[in-house]
């Protein structure tokens, strides 16, 4: 017993000896992640405290101790929302522009890494790759400025041009038709952010072992079936957990960038019928209306469906593809 307890000890004395060699090694590692962990504690975690008003009668003169000490009103809220008389119109448009965009947004990254990948001239892959990434660093307020630029009545660049070809006989009201307003947010979403996720997608191909696509052309395959029967085959982990990840995300915008950005900036009173989402009825009714309780309700509402998607789909890809993202 005794010599058991010796060795037990001395193993665990060399196991705390290792691991602090190892701390000592990765340090700067291990500041990287603990001030990420920190950013996600104060502006993730701790706010999450608010979730309580959507269940309370708060107003916004009792302060922060009105969020603890108010009225609790139960389901109120949420009860009021879904009986709301914009709630159908609301709800239809926030799925309806979420669905486009993962439609539209999350194939065009792969296939566009695809035919980057198929490019062997480095210097014009790099250049086009270069140009098509640009956009996601640019505010959605300079995006709208641009469509303003290109599809205004006035002095857009499209409506002019196809005024004066005779393909219309004038000007569309893209901008502020409610026809054109989701037609509008995707095409968008597709330029603004097509080349940053094809970043994601170009990598997992790099990873794939070249001698597949040697061996495959030795063969005599042919360029597009080593794309079917290789590169698909080898980006399909990575393309399950972008996938999951944009599910989860829907209602937000998913790979396709803000719905609410769009929406607010886009949105107008003439195209408000189609442009009015979960999100910036929450924001209006929360700010303008000063009803943080509606507008918190709101907003878990779609959090907890967010998590349900994100479950769902998950566990969907793992039945059937046997990829996952936990």
């Amino acid at each position: 017993m005794n010599l058991e307890t010796t060795v037990s000890k001395t193993l665990t004395a060399r196991g705390q000896t290792f691991f602090w060699k190892r701390f000592k090694k990765q340090w700067p590692l291990h500041v990287f992640v603990g001030l990420g962990m920190v950013f996600l504690l104060i502006f993730a975690y701790t706010p999450m405290f608010g979730i309580i008003m959507a269940f309370k009668d708060y107003t916004i003169v009792t302060g922060i101790q009105g969020i603890f000490t108010s009225n609790w009103v139960g389901l109120k809220y949420f009860d009021e929302f879904v009986n709301d008389y914009r709630f159908i119109e609301i709800v239809r448009n926030t799925l309806a522009l979420s669905f486009l965009k993962l439609i539209f947004t999350f194939p065009a990254p792969i296939l566009f890494a695809i035919l980057l990948n198929e490019v062997k001239n480095m210097a014009f892959k790099r250049l086009v790759q270069t140009v098509s990434y640009l956009p996601h660093f640019i505010s959605w307020v300079v995006v709208v400025g641009i469509a303003f630029s290109f599809f205004s009545t006035d002095i857009g660049i499209v409506n002019n041009l196809m005024v004066k070809l005779g393909i219309i006989d004038k000007p569309l009201d893209i901008l502020i038709g409610a026809n054109y307003f989701w037609g509008l947010a995707v095409g968008s979403a597709v330029w603004k952010e097509m080349g940053w996720w094809t970043i994601i997608f170009l990598a997992s191909i790099a990873g794939i072992n070249p001698a597949l696509y040697e061996a495959a052309q030795i063969d005599g395959a042919g360029r597009l079936s080593r794309i079917l029967n290789i590169t698909f085959p080898g980006i399909k982990g990575t393309i399950v957990v972008v996938l999951i990840l944009a599910i989860g995300s829907i209602i937000g915008g998913g790979i396709g960038g803000s719905n609410f950005d769009q929406a607010y900036l886009l949105g107008n009173d003439i195209n408000n019928s189609t442009s009015e989402i979960v999100q910036t009825y929450a924001f209006k009714v929360g700010l303008a209306d000063g009803r943080f309780s509606y507008a918190a309700a709101i907003d878990l509402i779609q959090s907890v469906i967010s998590v349900i998607l994100i479950f769902s789909s998950n566990y969907i890809a793992k039945r059937v593809s046997g990829s996952s993202l936990f």
